[in-house]
């Protein structure tokens, strides 16, 4: 779900004798607020909070600040709805490999290509390594959000140590470590020439998820 703010714009009324236009504009605030964001998400990640400004943010897409602050009131608003976007993306691409037929080691490769798929598609996630910055409750609210989602991922691996696709780890740990690797593409691959999804993929199954792999045969398979 979006945050309040963004469910606002998507759930306003349409009116009597106007409809259509309110609804139309209702989708351009929408989508005004979603190019913010990404671009938001880019700057953050080149230079971090405190150096990013909303300025900059505006003038990225040529608008005027005052544009910028009819959607977020400041720049705090503004990365915590960056936050909340990136966790509903990695959200939703875990929906869906945890509905797909294969073994735990396989889900977990399908998700991270996942990730690195949907990332090359719509953008970068936020660098969400690190959010000191936000206030107390919106920092409580994200760290909530995301020891759910953790949860969820370290299923696969679990699921791999029992049909054997897996070897036997601290599944905690592991995962842990293949977030920390994701956090950390968001900031550093850009920066790469001719980056795509498929090569970083390579990279990483050569790296370290080959390593997470059973010699034995997956229990149910020939």
């Amino acid at each position: 779900m979006a945050d309040g703010e963004s469910a606002m714009l998507e759930q306003a009324p349409i009116v009597a004798g106007g409809g259509a236009k309110h609804l139309s504009r209702t989708r351009k605030s929408a989508e005004k607020r979603d190019a913010i964001i990404a671009a938001a998400i880019e700057i953050i990640n080149a230079k971090s909070f405190a150096l990013a400004t909303m300025t900059e943010i505006a003038a990225s897409l040529d608008l005027r600040d005052a544009t910028l602050y009819y959607y977020f009131p400041n720049k705090q608003a503004l990365v915590y709805a960056c936050h909340r976007r990136s966790l509903e993306r990695f959200e939703q691409t875990l929906a869906e490999i945890e509905v797909a037929d294969g073994t735990g080691a396989g889900k977990l490769e399908q998700f991270i290509f996942g990730m690195l798929d949907e990332s090359e598609r719509n953008g970068p996630q936020i660098y969400f390594g690190d959010y000191s910055y936000l206030d107390a409750t919106q920092r409580k609210s994200i760290a909530d959000w995301a020891a759910r989602l953790t949860v969820r991922l370290e299923q696969f691996l679990i699921d791999g140590i029992a049909d054997g696709s897996v070897v036997p780890c601290e599944t905690e740990l592991v995962v842990q470590l293949l977030i920390g690797m994701l956090i950390w593409l968001a900031k550093w691959v850009p920066s790469i020439e001719r980056m795509t999804a498929r090569r970083l993929m390579d990279a990483i199954g050569a790296f370290s998820l080959h390593g997470l792999e059973s010699r034995a045969t997956p229990s149910g398979e020939v």
